[in-house]
């Protein structure tokens, strides 16, 4: 099954693997612990939800600070700085007394969680074999998947007992992790090699040269429309599972929504895995398509059986699964975009953009929620993944390309 692979090369996997599935813990808690804020400090939802906007603004930033920190010192060592990052600050999540506290720390986990993506998916696309990359990018991304397990599990046991708080100091955890990493997991040698022969990397005008300014385009419009949809839908599912029903939601308490969001989680974690198998067998472009129709009929179906316990028992691994699987299609499909001395800086500027295009997506649910309400503002969210089917036919197909292919002609 994966015949020729290193142990080496299973320790960068894990490595980027733990790395994103802790920044999903990290991240998500705070999505569990929205309702609990939110009475703390007396705030509307749309206050709520630019508190998500400023952590993905942040996540942007992050993004485009660490792809170049990666091209630049490498992907081992940047993604060990992100991890650092977004895990001291979710523990300083927990000292907060006002809104500008908030503020201050989201913006800080924020950060880290962008650059840890950018250098963990540079990483194992270098290090693995083209004809295994797309299902161990697939791999690593489900970590997201188990994080978020992770996270409704400790929301489930900690929220209502010992308050939010207290959720967010066990978000310290993530910095072990950091220096296990660091003691273990070499540089790809790749990225050592164009560091010796090719010199300093050209930096974010490289992507706008004459043969990668259309893809940079793209690719940034296409992650913009799949990360809008997508955070606009992850922020307020544990709400609107919460949500009274006379109110647009499911109706179901806090422990319970944090028990359906674990059956969306199984489901993304398939949809993970086997993305990349689908993706290394037909191709990136034709696997994302599928998981992009998946998930533009399966949302609204889900949004809007908010009473229906059986509809949301059924329909509700299968949103997991195609809004979130598609996700390993970022790690292969912009690798293979660009070359060696740029790769991360173009991974974390394509998908970055596309991270401050959905900044706002959260303040805009939030605010179609109150006129109406959380289901239908979701269903009216899933048409940017239809958008993004369309706009992944306008990049070239690169399944089983050699990272090493020349510039120009990775290019032509």
């Amino acid at each position: 099954m994966f015949d020729g692979v290193t142990r080496e090369q299973w320790k960068s996997l894990l490595a980027a693997m733990s790395g994103w599935m802790l920044d999903s813990m990290d991240f998500l808690l705070f999505t569990f612990a929205i309702g609990a804020i939110q009475s703390e400090f007396g705030l509307p939802s749309r206050s709520m939800g630019l508190l998500m906007s400023v952590a993905l603004f942040a996540g942007a930033a992050g993004g485009l600070l660490f792809g170049r920190l990666a091209d630049r010192y490498g992907r081992v060592r940047a993604m060990t700085w992100s991890i650092l990052v977004y895990s001291l600050a979710t523990g300083g999540l927990a000292t907060s007394q006002s809104v500008v506290a908030l503020v201050f720390w989201r913006a800080l986990v924020g950060l880290g969680m962008g650059g840890e993506w950018a250098c963990g998916a540079v990483l194992v696309a270098e290090t693995w074999p083209a004809k295994h990359r797309a299902k161990a990018i697939g791999i690593m991304q489900s970590g997201w998947a188990i994080g978020a397990l992770a996270a409704a599990g400790l929301s489930a046991l900690m929220l209502e007992r010992y308050g939010w708080r207290a959720l967010f100091l066990a978000g310290l955890l993530p910095s072990v992790a950091a220096f296990f990493i660091r003691r273990h997991v070499r540089e790809p040698e790749i990225w050592s090699a164009a560091g010796r022969t090719k010199g300093p990397s050209p930096g974010f005008a490289g992507l706008f040269s004459a043969t990668l300014a259309k893809r940079t385009l793209v690719a940034s419009l296409l992650a913009s429309c799949v990360l809008v949809a997508y955070w606009g839908l992850m922020t307020w599912l544990p709400s609107f599972l919460a949500t009274p029903i006379e109110r647009g939601g499911a109706g179901l308490t806090i422990t319970k929504s944090a028990l359906w969001t674990v059956l969306i989680q199984l489901g993304a974690f398939v949809g993970y895995v086997s993305f990349g198998w689908i993706a290394d067998r037909i191709g990136r472009r034709p696997a994302f398509t599928l998981f992009m129709a998946g998930a533009l009929v399966t949302i609204p179906i889900y949004a809007m059986a908010a009473s229906n316990i059986k509809v949301l028992l059924f329909v509700g691994p299968l949103v997991g699964y195609f809004a979130h699987g598609y996700f390993a299609v970022f790690g292969a499909l912009l690798a293979e975009l660009y070359p060696t001395a740029i790769r991360a800086t173009g991974q974390g500027f394509c998908y970055n953009v596309g991270r401050l295009a959905s900044a706002l997506s959260p303040y805009f649910i939030g605010k179609a929620a109150e006129r109406g309400g959380i289901g239908v503002a979701l269903g009216v969210d899933a048409l940017f993944f239809g958008l993004a089917a369309w706009l992944v036919w306008l990049l070239p197909e690169t399944r089983m390309l050699d990272l090493e292919t020349p510039r120009e002609e990775r290019a032509a």
